[in-house]
């Protein structure tokens, strides 16, 4: 965004507000050819929307570049999308629209609670919920009526605890599909995908399911005719296999320039080259020839983790649901899923390096900790693992979590890692062992304080042994090897 409001790359930059009334009149005056509205964000396709609805476009004969002013409606419209799915053959989770409380407690009567509640036309959740009784679905409903655009909200089943699986699809004006990444959240639903902890690659996906979900993705970015990049979300029931499709953004997102800087795939730019009238096979693209042939394959593991703020804001509780509180995220890239979790943990800048220690967590009981478990929190990672510390299983975790049990017996093996590494406590580690503790991405500070010696020390240890830092760059698709 900052290079959009640059004064050497832009033409004119206007700091209005965001409104119709502003917009009309920068029209008026500056008389554009086109607009491109799908990489401004979420508020670029609904003020697109708003324009075409009150005649600005026609009438000054503007054209709209990238995604059609309809597909907007199909994607972002709750009912439009709804019809668009059915028609396709892909499954939705079961659901009503509703205009006003009554209706939607009829429909969650239907349903059974617990239902979410989706006002449509918002961004981040806005305005919606996961309500569990009557009084709170009267509560949320009426909030999400005031917050959606055309006063309507989506009442639909629960698919809380379902694993949440994400696709970034690129499209072109031949209808040609490349995806350019596959994003497992591993934090399960009933979390927004705002605050919840991903990776990419998919890491416990099988192969035949990861082929499925794009299969579906390609149906529907098809049938919305977007060009430029689309993000599709994906629920999946563990235990049945039943694939549903959450929505979709057919729009430069958050998950997007994840993708982008995961993969060195520059999603924003590939958009609007795409939507300017080039094709994928126009586009050079070094090691694949050109971009239509483009898969996503590194031999490395990205961790997306949220950044919390909650000790800013006066009065407000540490809980995550399915409206985002994350004030930015971190990126990190590892080797293993171990070294980049622990890499991604030091890059949020809260005073931590490592997940042990965090807060009084470690004076606390099992139990204490487990019941602190069921609702999630920002610090619900630095929870379990003192409760693996204390003796709790992974089918325990599991359960209340419903975090798959790979990721907890990931971390299951770092907390017996800092538990052998504690027993050298005062004296330096085995040369074998200090090099596996590096490669799971254990940083010295943390060992010095396991430790209790200088950090300087254990920095003078590996590098004596040759364990140092090194760079590989992400293949970007511009470049020749």
């Amino acid at each position: 965004a900052t290079i959009m409001t640059d004064p050497e790359t832009a033409d004119v930059t206007y700091i209005e507000p965001l409104n119709l009334e502003r917009l009309t009149q920068i029209i008026e005056k500056e008389r554009p050819d086109g607009l491109l509205p799908n990489l401004g964000g979420q508020t670029g396709l609904n003020l697109c929307s708003e324009l075409n609805k009150a005649g600005v476009l026609d009438k000054y004969g503007v054209k709209v570049i990238g995604v059609q002013v309809d597909a907007i409606e199909r994607g972002e419209d709750r009912i439009e999308f709804k019809e668009t799915m059915n028609e396709l053959g892909i499954e939705m989770a079961r659901s009503e629209v509703a205009y006003s409380v009554d209706d939607a407690l009829k429909i969650a009567d239907k349903l059974g609670y617990p239902v979410v509640l989706r006002p449509a036309y918002t961004m981040g959740g806005a305005g919606g919920g996961l309500v569990y009784n009557v009084e709170e679905l009267k509560t949320v409903c009426e909030r999400g009526l005031q917050a959606s655009l055309v006063g309507q909200v989506l009442v639909e089943e629960s698919v809380l605890g379902w694993e949440e699986l994400e696709l970034e699809v690129v499209r072109d004006s031949t209808g040609k599909m490349i995806t350019v990444c596959f994003i497992e959240n591993i934090d399960p639903l009933g979390v927004h995908t705002g605050d919840s902890f991903c990776s990419a690659p998919m890491l416990t996906i099988p192969e035949d399911v990861q082929a499925e979900l794009q299969r579906q993705a390609y149906k529907i970015v098809d049938k919305i005719q977007v060009i430029g990049g689309t993000n599709v979300q994906f629920a999946r029931n563990t235990e049945t296999g039943r694939i549903i499709v959450i929505e979709i953004n057919p729009r430069t997102s958050r998950s997007s320039a994840l993708a982008s800087k995961a993969t060195g795939f520059p999603i924003a730019l590939v958009s609007a080259m795409l939507a300017a009238g080039l094709d994928l096979e126009d586009i050079p693209c070094g090691k694949y020839g050109t971009l239509d042939k483009y898969k996503p394959d590194g031999d490395y593991i990205v961790i997306k983790y949220a950044r919390w703020a909650f000790e800013k804001f006066k009065g407000a509780v540490d809980k995550l649901g399915t409206q985002m509180r994350a004030v930015g995220e971190v990126m990190s890239i590892g080797k293993t899923y171990k070294e980049a979790f622990q890499k991604a943990i030091r890059s949020l800048e809260i005073g931590r390096y490592g997940l042990g220690g965090a807060k009084n967590f470690a004076e606390k009981s099992k139990k204490e900790l487990m019941d602190m478990l069921h609702v999630p929190t920002s610090e619900r990672q630095f929870i379990m693992y003192e409760a693996i510390r204390k003796g709790a299983t992974v089918d325990e975790l599991y359960n209340i979590t419903r975090i798959k049990p790979y990721f907890i017996e990931q971390m299951q093996e770092l907390v017996f890692e800092e538990e052998t590494i504690k027993s050298y406590k005062g004296s330096s580690l085995p040369d074998e062992v200090l090099t596996a503790a590096k490669k799971d991405g254990f940083s010295d500070k943390y060992l010095s304080q396991l430790l209790e010696v200088p950090e300087e020390e254990i920095r003078n240890a590996r590098v004596k042994l040759g364990v140092v830092e090194a760079w590989e760059g992400v293949h970007v698709s511009g470049t020749q090897d």
